[in-house]
């Protein structure tokens, strides 16, 4: 009886480790693409901001360019490229000029409500509090629609408020942050699709199992 109790704790450890280390390399995996969406993006902002330094242009978000750009970008390369998010690239790259300043924590999704927010002091307030406690850009949007920052202004109990501030706060599981529609469009994914990891291995040259 000892003999097989004995065996059994081991085997239970077996499964702890195995389902750690899969769960952790999803999640690094996720971490991974998310990065590299940012990076593209911001790449992307950059050559925008180049090409109308170049040609001497002041463009605006209502320009030409970004119009010509999202319909030859969409029929090149799908979809991602529409002039909404063209502009977000753009203002990517003019309010984080310096790749380094970008935080490898947060996603394109999270950029672009950090983006949507005019007031730089504001802005940062919400990339820091994103960045300090792993916000999912769900989390985020909830923060920011619930008024945060302003409610701590005025508040003499500070503490209060952001303690307060956390009990809605939800940790996506890695399937649930792969259904973010950044990531299905970078990868040229119908949302529809069930995934499972080979698709994301093919992209990042692994092998490996199922993440459903």
């Amino acid at each position: 009886m000892k003999k097989l109790t004995t065996s059994k704790n081991k085997y239970t450890e077996l499964i702890k480790k195995i389902s750690k280390l899969v769960d952790r390399s999803r999640k690094e995996l996720i971490q991974n693409i998310n990065t590299k969406i940012v990076y593209t993006y911001w790449n992307i902002g950059k050559y925008i901001i180049d090409y109308e330094q170049r040609g001497k242009e002041r463009a605006d978000y209502g320009s030409e360019l970004i119009k010509t750009l999202s319909k030859e970008l969409s029929s090149r390369l799908g979809k991602g490229f529409s002039q909404r998010n063209l502009r977000d690239m753009r203002r990517m790259y003019l309010v984080y000029p310096k790749w380094q300043t970008v935080s490898a924590k947060l996603g394109w999704s999270h950029y672009c409500i950090l983006l949507s927010i005019e007031d730089e002091t504001k802005r940062k307030f919400y990339e820091n509090e994103a960045v300090n406690n792993s916000y999912s850009f769900r989390e985020l949007k909830r923060q920011e629609n619930s008024a945060l920052y302003e409610r701590l202004a005025l508040s003499k109990d500070k503490k209060g408020v952001l303690e307060l501030s956390k009990k809605g706060q939800s940790i996506e599981r890695p399937e649930d942050i792969i259904k973010d529609p950044y990531i299905l469009e970078f990868l040229k994914l119908p949302e529809s699709e069930k995934f499972s990891l080979t698709i994301f291995i093919a992209y990042r040259n692994f092998s490996g199992f199922k993440i459903f």
